[in-house]
């Protein structure tokens, strides 16, 4: 299984739902670079579970940090972070062994790891997981010290009106259904010149991190699919000073997959919650039959709000491994 990230920024994560803890291994940090465990506590506290719609599930979450001195500094050894797992209910999943969740990774991730890959809380495909990726954003963001990051929710189940956010969700909630959403994460004061054509361009390893977050399956940047029905005439961002600054910001950022020194802007969808508890059929392996499932386990009708932070964690991750490289 390869889960780890990173040329000069290498992270590792580890650990499943319902397993005893999760977390990364972070190589190829500086030395010198102050990590004390109230830097973790805004960004934690915006993944937590609260408000309408989501998982009764909770955690503490507070993050064991390895690998600093007396003084929270990092030493240039790898740095571990890791997050007990205390509230789990691994039998809600046992029945899934034969018959898989629709839209889910119960069936693809034992069809790759064996038949012994444990499916509680959907394994290491699970949002548990997530717990981790913002830790790792953290200690990215410190590495951009000069970088500050704008990320908002711009829709959930197609509404743009933040004060409907609530009600779209909990009517979901209350026909045992789920919605998606849309969130923005917006860059401001990065520095031009990183990233590659091609292969590593800032697009492609933003978009790369993007994807590797679970219920993440759109990732555009700048004016993304709409550019495709404008003329380049009303789309083209004009320079205006010898800075690099342009006129509109169609681009997101990026020209030729350098940053520009202008605002990078991604746009990521983020698909609903597969686990619902409305009555789903679905293919029952052990009876050789399509049949009705219920889904049990505690799961968010929304999980958008919580996503937002996990977003702005991956951009920091994917910037700050282009930084080291540059």
């Amino acid at each position: 299984m390869k889960n780890w990230f990173g040329d000069r920024l290498r992270v590792t994560i580890f650990g499943a739902s319902h397993a005893s803890e999760v977390g990364v291994l972070i190589e190829g940090l500086p030395a010198g670079l102050y990590l004390g465990s109230e830097l973790f506590d805004a960004d934690l506290e915006r993944r937590r579970p609260k408000g309408v719609g989501t998982t009764p599930r909770r955690e503490d979450d507070s993050p064991i940090i390895e690998g600093l001195d007396a003084e929270s500094l990092t030493t240039g050894a790898p740095l571990r972070i890791s997050f007990r797992n205390t509230n789990t209910r691994s039998g809600d999943y046992s029945h899934l062994v034969n018959h898989p969740r629709p839209s889910h990774a119960d069936l693809v991730q034992r069809r790759k790891y064996g038949a012994e890959y444990d499916l509680a809380g959907g394994g290491m495909a699970s949002g548990r997981m997530t717990v981790a990726l913002v830790a790792a954003g953290v200690v990215a963001k410190q590495l951009l010290r000069d970088v500050r990051f704008e990320t908002h929710i711009v829709s959930i189940g197609g509404v743009t009106d933040e004060s409907r956010f609530d009600e779209v969700i909990a009517a979901a909630q209350r026909d045992g259904d789920s919605v998606g959403g849309v969130v923005e994460c917006r860059v401001r004061g990065l520095k031009p010149s990183l990233g590659e054509p091609f292969f590593d361009s800032v697009e492609s390893i933003v978009a790369h991190l993007l994807f590797s977050v679970p219920a993440v399956k759109g990732v555009e940047f700048g004016d993304g699919f709409a550019s495709a029905a404008k003329r380049g005439s009303e789309r083209n961002d004009s320079i205006v000073d010898a800075e690099g600054h342009t006129l509109t910001n169609n681009e997101g950022g990026i020209n030729g997959g350098i940053s520009n020194g202008n605002d990078v802007v991604v746009r990521v969808a983020i698909k609903p919650t597969p686990s619902i508890a409305r009555e789903q059929y679905t293919y029952n392996f052990e009876h050789d039959a399509v049949e009705a499932l219920t889904i049990g386990g505690r799961h968010d009708a929304c999980i958008v709000r919580r996503g937002a932070v996990v977003v702005e964690a991956m951009v920091a991750l994917a910037l700050a491994e282009l930084k080291l490289r540059d």
